[in-house]
């Protein structure tokens, strides 16, 4: 019976200080983790803030949100940033547009800190209750311990308060340390004083046994997970188990810790492998994002004069912001400052295409009042029956107005009709004027006629530059096809006359008529 009085607890002392000590470092790993899932489970960077406004609202509408305060504050940090940001653009004169977003974002935080603040009283209360509860367990193993010899008493008491121990929950974590080890040193007290039979005492291992082979199951089945992080985080739960249990017999003890330490190697092997990968592909996205800033810059550095250009570029800094949402995070010491060098370059982009459609505006109104003079100079000509000078100065006006740039396109189709009515009010009249002519004007004389087909070669070719001017200044305008083709005809029609002309000048210059 010698051997009823050993301590098991105290032989399996140097087992659980080792299980202590394993567990130890991968809990504070755990809340490193924890950091970093936070920072990477939603990209911020790219949000504006009503989209970070609905992602904290989902925050606050979930079941977890009171564990989730380090990615409260991470969303609140970058909304707060934005919005600083987003306020030192407006002027100081003008309204705050921000203001609505704002103070909707205040209630939803204020709303989540009272919460948080009413959860955290809870837990703490529901810690120092824990802790009270568990001052009462040890008073009992501690009466157990010192006044107890029936075996058959003590041994189900001591299960029952074992039990107990473990449904007691968490205690503040400044008190953890004391009421654990004091826990601990009467347990290993039960074990030494109390006289357990050896054949309840195999059964206490046989059960401890069966406990941890189920614990080392479960390690092992993590192991086998695809997600690296979340199995670390369950493997530090088995762990906190595992101490909860008594010892085995002694020739199962090492091999069952050595079971349970091997599962855990592998997945703490696992866990550093996944965050050095995870490096390696936040490099690869840095070096990403770094070539679209360059392209972006490259841009920055174009001489951009029309429309056209500044639509095709516009696109083209929408493909590359579309991109730049696509890629992954980049290394934590770096991500800010890409997205911050991404952004600026964005921003100038913007800036300088507002600055160029605020100059091409006020070329616009310049353009509309400069084409306003023409339509009035065109209204005032059009009644003349100056033909020759006032075709000259028509045939100027065309010329100014093919010079001048655009107009507002809500004015440009008005002007251009009453510009052209004009000209072809003239011009229709100067042409009936043509066809009236030779009856207006007396027969010349038979020693005259070279003359008149002088003046009407003159007259042709004077007709021919104005079709000619006409058709370049009706190019410029919309379904010009039917009156360009009109003016081609016209002048089709003058050359072939002009090459009569050209005939009858040169037969009266052989026969030489005076």
């Amino acid at each position: 019976m010698e051997e009823n009085k050993l301590p098991e607890a105290v032989l399996g002392q140097a087992a659980d200080v080792e299980i202590a000590a394993a567990v130890e470092e991968p809990v504070a790993e755990t809340e490193a983790a924890e950091a970093t899932a936070a920072e990477e489970s939603v990209n911020l960077s790219d949000k504006n803030l009503a989209e970070l406004s609905e992602i904290f609202q989902q925050l606050r509408d979930s079941a977890d949100s009171m564990l989730r305060s380090k990615e409260a504050e991470a969303i609140k940090s970058a909304f707060y940033k934005l919005l600083l940001k987003l306020k030192s653009d407006i002027p100081e004169s003008a309204a705050n547009p921000f203001e609505a977003v704002e103070e909707n974002f205040k209630a939803l935080y204020a709303d989540y800190k009272k919460d948080r603040a009413e959860y955290n009283r809870r837990m703490e209360q529901e810690r120092e209750e824990n802790l009270e509860k568990k001052k009462l367990i040890i008073e009992d193993l501690k009466a157990l311990v010192e006044g107890q010899e029936d075996v058959s008493a003590s041994f189900p008491a001591f299960r029952e308060i074992q039990n107990r121990w473990r449904d007691a929950g968490q205690v503040p974590v400044g008190s953890f340390r004391d009421i654990n080890d004091t826990y601990q040193f009467y347990v290993e007290k039960f074990y030494d004083m109390v006289k357990i039979n050896r054949d309840l005492r195999d059964l206490d291992f046989r059960k401890n046994l069966e406990a941890k082979e189920e614990l080392c199951a479960a390690a092992e089945k993590l192991v086998e997970s695809s997600d690296v992080v979340t199995a670390f985080r369950e493997l530090q739960k088995l762990h906190e188990q595992w101490k909860e249990y008594g010892p085995v017999a002694k020739e199962k003890r090492e091999e069952i810790w050595e079971r349970f330490k091997a599962a855990t190697a592998e997945i703490n092997k696992k866990y550093q492998a996944h965050f050095e990968g995870l490096k390696e592909v936040q490099t690869h996205n840095l070096e990403e994002k770094k070539a679209i800033c360059e392209e972006i810059e490259a841009i920055l550095e174009k001489e951009i004069t029309s429309s056209s250009e500044w639509n095709t570029l516009t696109e083209k800094i929408g493909e590359l912001q579309e991109q730049w949402r696509k890629i992954g995070f980049a290394t934590k010491k770096e991500n800010q400052k890409i997205y911050d060098r991404f952004r600026a370059a964005c921003d100038k982009f913007f800036e300088r295409k507002r600055e160029y459609y605020s100059d091409f505006k006020q070329n616009l109104n310049r353009n509309l009042e400069a084409k306003k003079a023409l339509v009035a100079r065109a209204n005032e000509l059009k009644t003349s029956t100056e033909w020759k000078q006032t075709t000259e100065a028509f045939i100027e006006l065309q010329k100014e107005w093919k010079q001048i740039g655009s107009v507002p396109r809500k004015k440009s189709d008005e002007l251009w009709k009453e510009f052209r009515a004009a000209c072809d009010e003239f011009f229709a009249e100067r042409a009936k004027h043509a066809v009236r002519r030779p009856a207006q004007k007396p027969q010349r004389p038979v020693h005259q006629v070279k003359d008149s087909l002088m003046d009407k070669y003159r007259a042709l070719q004077q007709d021919i530059a104005t079709y000619e001017n006409n058709i370049g200044f009706f190019a410029a305008s919309k379904n010009s096809e039917p009156l360009i083709k009109q003016m081609q005809n016209k002048i089709d029609k003058a050359k072939e006359e002009l090459k009569k002309l050209e005939n009858q000048i040169r037969k009266r210059n052989e026969e030489g008529e005076e």
